[in-house]
């Protein structure tokens, strides 16, 4: 079977962006067994050419009806599938899915007749909230950071912003990058509809949501700016508890010193 992305260097370059990205997320310790999802928004990327293939799947039911999608184009790790495998062959074990004209379905269109993310309707519930509210983002992220879970286990840490202090004050880059901070969802059963209205409640105010006891899921421009966000808030967690395994409480940025941050380089907090 012909690759999609065969004399489609723009689509390349992004699904080769997802491809980096599930290795950078399996060696960080984040991606085990077949932990975690991605999801792309691909649409701007669909020619013609894309758009008259046929499906090479039934048709499958979304499980709920999202009217900004209508024929949307979505890239999506395959269920079951492992991040690194992923990032050696991206089109085996994920596929290219278009949402179908009643807004409740969807067929898999290339390369392969791999069935995306159980947790599905959650990414694409997101993807549609972004697109009726006229967000750039593109790409949705959820992966298991070992430094940001064991600390998502301390109820202190869950209240309402104590974390996103904690973090930013650690390094200066963190505020930079992660300006809007960390939301938190408490504990839900995976794959719930109660964790994916609690992560889209949460996703109003933040770019990067914590699941207690489970993982964080990121929105960014493209699946690379997801993973940034991850990356330097995990890198302040393992600051933070580096110094607390040396028996100290980091000190960290004080007020004054953010709110020089939020200035200096224009932050919205």
């Amino acid at each position: 079977m012909n690759s999609i992305l065969i004399n489609r260097p723009i689509l390349a370059n992004e699904i080769e962006k997802i491809s980096e990205v599930a290795g950078y997320l399996w060696q960080n310790g984040w991606a085990e067994r077949n932990g975690g999802n991605i999801t792309v928004n691909i649409t701007e990327y669909a020619d013609d050419g894309v758009r008259a293939l046929p499906a090479i799947s039934k048709v499958k039911p979304i499980g709920i009806r999202l009217p900004s999608l209508k024929g949307c184009y979505f890239y999506c790790k395959g269920t079951g599938k492992r991040m690194r495998d992923l990032a050696r062959r991206p089109m085996e074990n994920g596929a290219v899915i278009r949402i179908l004209d009643d807004c409740a379905h969807y067929v898999i269109i290339a390369d392969q007749p791999v069935d995306p993310t159980s947790e599905l309707p959650s990414h694409l519930s997101i993807h549609s909230r972004l697109i009726e509210t006229g967000s750039p983002y593109k790409a949705t992220v959820h992966t298991h950071p070992i430094e940001l879970v064991a600390m998502s286990h301390s109820k202190e840490f869950l209240k309402k912003d104590v974390l996103t202090q904690i973090l930013w004050s650690m390094i200066p880059e963190t505020k930079a990058f992660c300006p809007l901070g960390l939301g938190v969802v408490p504990y839900e059963l995976p794959g719930s509809e109660a964790l994916a209205n609690g992560t889209l409640a949460e996703l109003e105010d933040y770019d990067v949501v914590l699941w207690e006891k489970h993982g964080v899921f990121a929105k960014g421009l493209d699946v690379m700016d997801a993973f940034d966000q991850i990356d330097v808030l995990s890198k302040s967690a393992k600051i933070y508890i580096a110094a607390r395994s040396m028996g100290f409480e980091p000190e960290g940025m004080n007020d004054s010193q953010l709110k020089a941050m939020s200035i200096a380089f224009h932050l919205p907090k």
